[in-house]
């Protein structure tokens, strides 16, 4: 997974990487914002732009944040809470708008 969005993103959700990303690929969840692994092309566009600082490489994350790397990917790989399956990679945040709903880690936070 070459982004993580990790902590910071939770309840600020700025979205300016968004607009920044040239393949759609930033998800937003409730509460904070997911890259799908999948679709990701590790182009880094997102990352300067995030005003608080939530975005990573996978490999520089934040100790204290570690467990983003795997939930982020989870955001996609399982089915969340109301939704009959996985995300997966359906090709562009766009496409599925706004999905409301976060992985469990995020939603206990």
């Amino acid at each position: 997974m070459p982004y993580v969005i990790a902590s910071p993103c939770v309840d600020t959700m700025d979205r300016s990487c968004t607009e920044e990303c040239p393949v759609d690929c930033i998800y937003e969840g409730d509460r904070k914002l997911y890259i799908n692994p999948k679709e990701c092309i590790d182009c880094g566009a997102c990352e300067p732009v995030c005003p608080v600082e939530a975005i990573s490489q996978d490999r520089r994350v934040e100790d204290d944040d570690e467990a983003f790397v795997a939930d982020n990917r989870a955001f996609f790989e399982l089915a969340l809470p109301g939704r009959g399956e996985p995300l997966g990679a359906p090709g562009g945040s766009h496409k599925v708008g706004a999905l409301g709903v976060d992985t469990p880690m995020v939603a206990d936070l």
